[in-house]
């Protein structure tokens, strides 16, 4: 795909979104199968950036295990397991309001998570670019002491900061491709979200803690989605204990 269709795919995708229709008009399933390189990240990292949801984490992972496109699998959450819902399931135990994920059964098939996580990682992504653009259009509009928010330096470095994280993480998403570089990428990712989240609610200041805000709700779905399939946290104790155990540390990127 050339750098043209990607940019036409990402509208029709961004469109989507935002008018709440189903990616199945877009083709979705076609394009998993045929392109996933491609789709997944544009996809995911457009539902950070729009805020909005879909249960194409459950195709993700279907998709990479070799099953059918349909079902729920089960998604480790810290000591639990969750699933993500498809219109017409039915669970009980609501997590969210704003999210359908709910407490597994104990029925929904095991998958592996390599690819999940790599998809979690781009909408971590877009989440913490959501968060960093919500600050960075308050500190340019808004003064203090007769001077324009963004002139003070301790904002420009927390600013600064989000900024250089997520460019790490889109490095590190961009060079995963086995379960290491999946699990070191997703808890990239969902460190540089935290950060994101952190530094941005400093920036914005009071309104930032209002439910009138949007932050809030960036926040919260970068929480939710860090500790889905693995936090960043729990990930990066677990790639110190891969490393070791096989006593050497793998190559990630050919330099």
């Amino acid at each position: 795909m050339d750098p043209a269709e990607r940019t036409l795919l990402a509208d029709a995708l961004r469109k989507t979104l935002v008018s709440g229709a189903g990616l199945a008009d877009l083709g979705w399933p076609d394009m998993l199968a045929e392109e996933p390189e491609t789709v997944v990240p544009l996809l995911f990292r457009l539902l950070g950036e729009t805020g909005r949801h879909t249960p194409a984490l459950n195709d993700v992972l279907l998709h990479a295990a070799g099953l059918p496109l349909t079902g729920t699998p089960a998604l480790p959450f810290g000591g639990a397991r969750l699933v993500w819902l498809r219109d017409g399931s039915s669970y009980d135990s609501p997590l969210d309001p704003e999210l359908p994920l709910r407490h597994a059964r104990g029925d929904e098939p095991s998958v592996p998570l390599a690819a999940g996580r790599r998809a979690l990682g781009w909408w971590l992504l877009g989440t913490g670019h959501a968060m960093l653009a919500l600050a960075r259009r308050h500190v340019l509009d808004r003064e203090q002491f007769g001077r324009p928010l963004a002139s003070f330096q301790a904002l420009r470095h927390r600013l600064a900061e989000t900024y250089v994280a997520l460019e790490g993480a889109e490095a590190a998403l961009t060079a995963a491709t086995d379960d290491t570089g999946s699990l070191l990428a997703k808890a990239a990712a969902g460190r540089a979200a935290l950060t994101a989240a952190r530094h941005c609610q400093q920036a914005l200041g009071g309104i930032g803690f209002t439910a009138e805000h949007e932050l809030h709700r960036h926040v919260r779905r970068a929480l939710v989605l860090d500790a889905l399939l693995g936090s960043a946290r729990e990930l990066t104790r677990e790639a110190g204990v891969l490393l070791v155990r096989e006593g050497r540390t793998p190559r990630l990127v050919d330099l």
